[in-house]
């Protein structure tokens, strides 16, 4: 059973959006990590603006599709470190990251239902 709603994801989806954009000063990120943790933040923001969500308006990115851009971003960001050799606060930060990413994707509903909803996928 998927324990996260679209509600409670959209608000999670802001803290992403925020702990992206505080990354680079809070742990120390620079150069490439810096600016790889600016524009996630702002990838983030402008998909969670844009995707549809119950009682929202009309958006044109669907909630699953949403849930399987976050899966993508999920794995790259835990994998993209380790290809590029980062140690450190930017290796650490994108692993945990990622990991986090991947743990919100696997524990959230993409079907768009509120609690307890039994729409089909």
């Amino acid at each position: 059973m998927k324990m996260i709603t679209a509600c409670p994801h959209r608000v999670l989806d802001y803290v992403t959006v925020l702990a992206f954009a505080l990354a680079p000063k809070a742990v120390g990120l620079v150069g490439t990590a810096s600016t790889l943790a600016y524009a996630l933040a702002g990838i983030h923001l402008l998909l969670t603006l844009i995707t549809q969500s119950p009682g929202g308006g009309a958006r044109p990115v669907q909630l699953r599709v949403h849930g399987a851009i976050e899966l993508v971003v999920g794995l790259a960001v835990v994998v993209l470190p380790l290809l590029l050799g980062w140690t450190g606060a930017a290796r650490t930060f994108y692993v945990a990251a990622g990991v986090v990413i991947l743990g919100l994707w696997t524990a959230s509903d993409y079907r768009g239902g509120t609690s307890g909803s039994t729409s089909a996928v």
